[in-house]
């Protein structure tokens, strides 16, 4: 049975042969089932697959349906709910408010509003009005001479490199129209950013893309004249990032394109390496002068830093050399190790990192604990599309949010989840200059535009329904969520704000800060022992 496919096609080769000597129409018979019968043979004497010696010609089915398995799985198999890693709903609800069509759902909700984990909002009985959705968050503290009026939903880092110019150019584009900022990603800042005409945050990792020496060392000059674009509206310096925390990056050669090389400074023909690590500093105490440094040669602009939460005790190691130095960054950016990226090892995407619900308030309460929470401004990413999503950030202490994926679908993206092989479908994650040309970046910008506009209309009709007058007012206790099946418990139970100063004042608490606050070093990220980090 095994080998009856590739027998009958032998059979059927050998009588159209047979067939072809008294009409030409067998030519294509021939040409089919010989085909078929000479992958049979090659199928039986390769090494390489198991199961092509053991099943030729019908062993190839395996493949094809394994290579089609996403496809057949999105479209045919999973529930609106089912997140792959974002559910149907989250992802038509981008795509209709990027379209600006209809948004609403008929019959009530689909969620099971009983089982545990299930969350909502609080809401008031005098709801409020808000007319105005352009809500707004000033960055900058007071060592900025520029402080920033940002939205408080913003483009996460996504880099020209990784994105296609038409999907950074769309991007840029829309911010512009929306009155919102573009993180640039650690690539830097190419032409496509340039010509959108949009408010940038140049982010700066371990490569220092665009203002970088031969040798890949921090340049200051180059930095300087990065700094000083007007359409730069604030300096980002990542250490680390949700979707693989802890490890850098490679572009080889081969994938450099002349524009990747002019954004990033780099020289064509060589591999370029994102390090792991910074080489301008390995200590709390350097880190703050490294950033003091950014600062004063960025213009006056706010300067602060991005981290996926690792070791709690580093980051309060950065907090005690704030204190001791008082350099203090304007702003802080949590991402979530939920974040993504266009490829990552599957370790470190499944388990390397903190969520950024416990990212996010632990940084919000470790800041309050040392006196610092109302100097230094919290941005929030990772997984964050809806207008539930950014409240609920708001509430467990974030000033604003960011999202790269609810943007890219807005341009366009179908989550083919091809980001890495150059092959994307929609033109968003590739360099092809043929797959690109798809996505039209003038359309596109204005499903940009609209989706970040409708975002906001329904974050103000949520924060109107729970009787407050702006989404910064969420807090904790509008929080609800269901611990079990019989029991709800509000967000203040799980995520309170701790007590403004405790750890200076060498208060105990019930969640560990005391401990490692005491184990964290100005001088050092070391930890004394493996007892906490």
């Amino acid at each position: 049975m095994r080998f009856m496919i590739f027998a009958g096609a032998v059979v059927l080769a050998i009588l159209s042969l047979i067939g072809l000597a008294f009409s030409w129409w067998f030519l294509l018979p021939v040409a089919l089932f010989g085909y078929l019968a000479a992958l049979g043979v090659y199928d039986v004497v390769q090494s390489r697959h198991s199961i092509l010696r053991n099943y030729p010609v019908i062993g190839h089915m395996r493949f094809l349906f394994e290579g089609i398995r996403p496809e057949i799985r999105q479209y045919l198999i999973e529930s609106d709910q089912d997140e792959e890693p974002f559910s149907r709903d989250a992802r038509s609800i981008v795509y209709q408010r990027a379209k600006g069509v209809e948004d609403k759902r008929p019959f009530g909700t689909r969620l099971r509003v009983y089982d545990s984990g299930y969350e909502w909002l609080t809401h008031s009985v005098v709801p409020k009005h808000i007319q105005d959705h352009d809500f707004r968050v000033t960055i900058g503290g007071p060592d900025c001479k520029v402080p920033y009026a940002a939205s408080i939903y913003n483009i996460s880092a996504m880099s020209f490199g990784a994105l296609s110019a038409n999907a950074i150019l769309a991007l840029n584009a829309g911010a512009k129209k929306g009155g919102f900022a573009h993180d640039t990603g650690e690539g830097s800042i190419s032409r496509y950013h340039r010509q959108g005409g949009g408010d940038l945050i140049y982010e700066i990792g371990s490569g220092y893309f665009g203002c970088r020496s031969a040798d890949g060392r921090f340049d200051v000059d180059k930095f300087r004249q990065q700094a000083a674009d007007p359409q730069v509206k604030m300096v980002e310096l990542k250490l680390s990032q949700g979707a693989k925390p802890g490890h850098g990056g490679l572009l080889p050669a081969a994938k450099i394109t002349p524009e990747i090389a002019e954004a990033r400074g780099i020289p064509m023909g060589h591999d370029c390496e994102s390090p792991a690590a910074h080489s301008e500093f390995s200590t709390p105490i350097e880190m703050m002068h490294f950033i003091k440094k950014m600062r004063d040669n960025a213009s006056g602009k706010p300067v602060g830093f991005k981290l996926c939460i690792g070791h709690r005790r580093e980051f309060m190691c950065m907090i005690k050399a704030m204190l001791e130095t008082d350099i203090i960054p304007d702003f802080i950016v949590v991402d979530g190790k939920e974040g993504g990226t266009g490829a990552a090892p599957l370790e470190f995407a499944n388990r390397m990192g903190m969520p950024l619900v416990e990212g996010l308030t632990f940084a919000h309460n470790a800041l309050r604990g040392a006196g610092l929470r109302d100097r230094i401004k919290l941005g929030a990413s990772g997984k964050l599309v809806t207008s539930f999503d950014i409240a609920k950030a708001l509430a467990l202490g974030a000033d604003w949010v960011n999202s790269a994926r609810g943007f890219m679908f807005a341009v366009g993206c179908i989550q083919a989840q091809a980001c890495h092989t150059n092959a994307c479908p929609v033109g968003v994650a590739t360099q092809d200059p043929v797959r690109q040309r798809a996505l039209d970046p003038v359309r596109k910008s204005q499903r940009v535009f609209r989706f970040h506009q409708n975002t906001m209309k329904a974050l103000a009709e949520m924060t109107g329904a729970a009787g407050l007058a702006h989404p910064g007012d969420f807090r904790p206790h509008h929080l609800m969520t269901r611990e079990s099946d019989r029991a709800m418990v509000t967000g203040q139970e799980i995520y309170p704000y701790l007590p403004e100063g405790f750890l200076l004042r060498d208060e105990e608490d019930d969640f560990g800060y005391a401990v490692r606050w005491r184990r964290a070093r100005a001088e050092s990220f070391a930890p004394v022992d493996m007892s906490y980090v």
